[in-house]
């Protein structure tokens, strides 16, 4: 028992078993073989390789974006002139990475909480019946203002009246703002952290830089009309209702170069406000929001309202870095070498399969424990293998002939060595 064992754990360690292969000298399956190969090669190399770089390791960054406008706006309604800054036109003022810049407002001014008639056109009256509280969505007093047929309400007095936009936009000197982006990337997995404020970009070049897609690429000051513009839409129109736009700060870098290549595009896309579309179409036109000023008068407390239509601004941050690693190297060489099996899988469905002699290549291929072979064999003194490929020749021969075809079963290596 014990000598059993250890033989049979010799066996284990110290003998290498190797599957069995027949030579197929065969130009058709020869060719397609080839032919697939080359394909794998191909894809490992262009595809895998060379576009989805698999012999690098990736990495997404941590991103933080500050933003700062700056520009005058000017304004005169109604004799009325007024000055614009960032205080007043940027919403919130923190420089957060999505902001709005206010380009058109509706104004209501002196404002204060008490009673007075819906605007005509609202909620229209007979009677006090038609003004019960909690049909509408302002606060019902039940009283029917007779000078104008509608509903009084307790609101702030007197109420807005939206209906009317501005156009042309009251702003349109938003055009000309300036928008500083500043953002800083870090990649944990590399360990690198980088700047849009990159190599050459000083504080003497920003104070004279503007952004452009070819001459000036890498400056981080924009024109608010040329954002527009890059994202493909007209700043009348946008200006008028309000719209979204994205900026884009695209960093993709690959870090087996000097780090000082990795540098960021900028990418513009109108998000929402597209002019072709025609306003019937549209669920809901623009971007629009309501802003208040409180303040007191003779001790009673007031409010300007604003209807703010702005232009939202929302900055982006997308990144991709690489970077060699042998780990992903060595498990895309592994799975394209397993590739290559498609080859042979396909060589042998047309071997046993499709092509004339597919019996005799399923003979070659396949060895079968025969017990009524095995007798006759050890009866001539002929090994098993060597007995088999005689009597698949002879059944061959028996069935088709001897062939002259360069392609048939005698040019097999095997077969060859059992004749001699």
């Amino acid at each position: 028992m014990k000598s059993q064992i250890t033989n049979a754990l010799s066996d284990f360690f110290f003998e290498y078993e190797t599957p069995r292969q027949v030579l197929v000298r065969n130009r058709r399956v020869g060719v397609v073989c080839r032919l697939i190969q080359l394909g794998v090669l191909a894809y490992i190399i262009v595809w895998v390789f060379i576009y989805e770089k698999g012999y690098q390791s990736t990495d997404t960054a941590v991103s933080s974006v500050f933003t700062k406008m700056k520009g005058v706006g000017y304004t005169n309604v109604n004799g009325a002139e007024r000055v614009w800054d960032v205080a007043d036109y940027v919403f919130p003022p923190q420089g957060d990475s999505s902001f709005v810049v206010m380009t058109n407002y509706i104004i209501t001014e002196g404002q204060k909480m008490g009673k007075c008639p819906e605007l005509p056109g609202k909620h229209n009256c007979s009677s006090g019946a038609d003004c019960e509280g909690g049909s509408f969505k302002r606060q019902m007093t039940g009283v029917c203002v007779n000078t104008t047929k509608t509903c009084e309400v307790l609101a702030w007095c007197p109420v807005e009246n939206d209906h009317n936009i501005p156009d042309p936009p009251l702003l349109m000197s938003a055009e000309n703002y300036t928008l500083f982006i500043k953002n800083s990337v870090t990649f944990p997995l590399f360990g690198v952290t980088r700047s849009n404020l990159v190599e050459g970009i000083n504080n003497t070049y920003i104070r004279q830089c503007l952004h452009h897609p070819k001459t000036a690429p890498l400056c981080p000051i924009f024109k608010l009309g040329d954002i527009v513009k890059e994202s493909g839409f007209n700043f009348t129109t946008i200006a008028r209702e309000g719209g979204a736009i994205g900026i884009v700060v695209d960093w993709t870098c690959n870090f087996d170069v000097d780090i000082k290549h990795c540098k960021p595009t900028y990418k513009f896309h109108g998000l929402y406000g597209n002019p072709d579309e025609k306003d019937k179409a549209k669920a809901s036109v623009g971007y629009n929001f309501r802003y208040a000023k409180h303040y007191l008068e003779d001790k009673v407390p007031k409010r300007t309202l604003l209807k703010v239509f702005g232009i939202r601004v929302d900055i982006i941050v997308q990144s991709l870095a690489r970077k060699f690693d042998i780990i992903p190297t060595l498990t895309a060489i592994g799975s394209g070498v397993g590739i290559f099996g498609v080859a042979t899988v396909v060589c042998d469905l047309m071997m046993l399969y499709i092509l004339p002699k597919r019996e005799f290549y399923k003979n070659m291929k396949f060895k079968y424990t025969d017990t009524q072979i095995q007798h006759d064999s050890e009866s001539l003194g002929l090994d098993t293998s060597v007995y088999y490929t005689l009597e698949a020749n002879a059944r061959q021969v028996q069935d088709t002939g001897q062939s002259n075809d360069p392609d048939s079963e005698e040019a097999s290596t095997e077969t060859d060595a059992s004749n001699k």
